[in-house]
């Protein structure tokens, strides 16, 4: 038997993950939630989704939805609303997987004290939490992952990761566009009012800082480490009025010292031509410099000047780097692309991921999977809330110059 999941938050993001979880074969039952009734009218109309959903399964409000018998619920509304609706599923007994960032607000303090409330809540109730943090399901982030298992990185030195982004939508997606659109709706025009009156009025502005999973994420996760301490610096608009009024810190970099003795060089930049994720590891035998795996088979003896250590660099598709779904849930999803087609038809076709650089899939499969055997979930609240604060302290640090300041930690999942 299979899971039930309940989707809130049907807009631009959360239509991306409809037909993922519709797709998974773990998936029995879909609910679907939205204030806006259009968007669920929508998906309910559409003739592939009637072999999960029944319309009964509609819900006008987070309140409504918390009421149902469900597994699960994947919240992908707006970004300040994450934290406090996650807070409230989790306690009404639902699993639950949660976009990103875990909270969107301008103040760093308040982002801690909601991190808090989070892993409290988790540790209460019992059920799992899950960041749906795309760039952790990169191919590279993957494969580098595997290679830490290995032990092929030796001892871990630095690394250097980087979100760019620029706001104008010069490189892609306009982040100027997308803060309008988000403001014009109804939850937007609530929030727009409480954030003049509670920040914006009171000189509490927010930071690049303040989103920064896409870019620790990858590092940290690969070394298995987390921020002890940051000292970051920070710099404002130069350009146009709508950030420059509403933002401390457009591009802001941060040096943080990790557990595991090493350090990370993150940059959040949102004026800056070009765009990418991009992320450097450097270890004392492995090292992925410029998208590319270097390799030394280093050995010590008595005569290290006439040893010459083997090495070496490889080049991969993304192919070669990502972990592969189990078959059944491929097909599952080969299966949603193809509607027309029976199992027996797609058994041997190819599967290629999709969304986010082939993120998608592995998101849904992570958290679906850990629900269905009652696992804790990769980016549970423990690493999700590490990614958190390495951002908000960031922002602290950078508002006075680059004092080094201490992060906290909520310490590890149970085993």
């Amino acid at each position: 038997m299979g899971i039930s999941v309940g989707l809130v938050g049907l807009g631009a993001f959360g239509t991306n993950f409809v037909d993922g979880f519709k797709a998974h074969p773990y998936v029995d039952r879909i609910a679907l939630c939205d204030r806006e009734p259009e968007r669920v009218k929508k998906l309910a109309e559409d003739p592939f989704m009637q072999h999960k959903f029944d319309p009964k399964d509609a819900y006008p409000t987070l309140d409504d939805i918390c009421k149902a018998d469900l597994d699960a619920l994947v919240i992908m509304t707006q970004p300040w609303l994450h934290a406090p609706q996650c807070i409230q599923a989790l306690e009404s007994g639902k699993h639950v997987m949660s976009a990103v960032p875990i909270i969107s607000v301008p103040d760093s303090d308040e982002i801690l004290d909601w991190c808090d409330k989070l892993v409290k809540t988790v540790e209460k109730t019992g059920q799992h939490y899950m960041l749906m943090e795309t760039s952790y399901y990169h191919p590279e982030m993957m494969f580098l992952r595997r290679k830490n298992e290995e032990g092929a990185f030796g001892k871990f030195i630095s690394a250097e990761c980087e979100y760019s982004h620029d706001y104008s939508g010069a490189w892609g997606c306009n982040l100027v566009k997308v803060g309008k659109d988000r403001y014009a709706s109804q939850a937007g025009q609530e929030w727009g009012k409480i954030v003049k009156e509670k920040y914006t009025d009171k000189g509490i502005l927010r930071g690049s800082m303040h989103y920064p999973t896409h870019s620790v994420s990858g590092p940290c996760s690969i070394m298995k480490a987390h921020a002890l301490k940051v000292s970051a610096l920070g710099l404002p608009a130069s350009g146009y009025d709508y950030y420059a009024k509403n933002t401390a810190f457009v591009n802001t970099t941060g040096f943080f010292h990790m557990s595991n003795g090493a350090t990370i060089t993150s940059r959040e930049y949102r004026e800056i031509t070009g765009h990418g994720y991009e992320i450097n590891i450097y270890g004392t035998n492995g090292t992925w410099r410029d998208r590319k795996w270097h390799w030394t088979k280093r050995e010590y003896n008595d005569d290290p000047a006439n040893f010459r250590p083997e090495s070496g660099t490889e080049v991969l598709t993304p192919e070669e780097m990502r972990d592969p779904l189990p078959r059944e849930v491929q097909i599952g999803f080969i299966l949603s692309k193809n509607h027309f087609l029976s199992v027996n038809e797609v058994e041997n076709m190819d599967f290629s991921p999709t969304g986010h650089y082939g993120s998608h899939p592995h998101l849904v499969h992570e958290f679906i999977d850990s629900v269905y055997r009652e696992r804790t979930p990769a980016i549970n609240i423990w690493e999700a809330v590490r990614y958190m604060a390495m951002g908000a302290v960031a922002h602290k640090s950078a508002l006075k110059d680059g004092e080094l300041l201490n992060i906290p930690d909520w310490g590890d999942a149970p085993k």
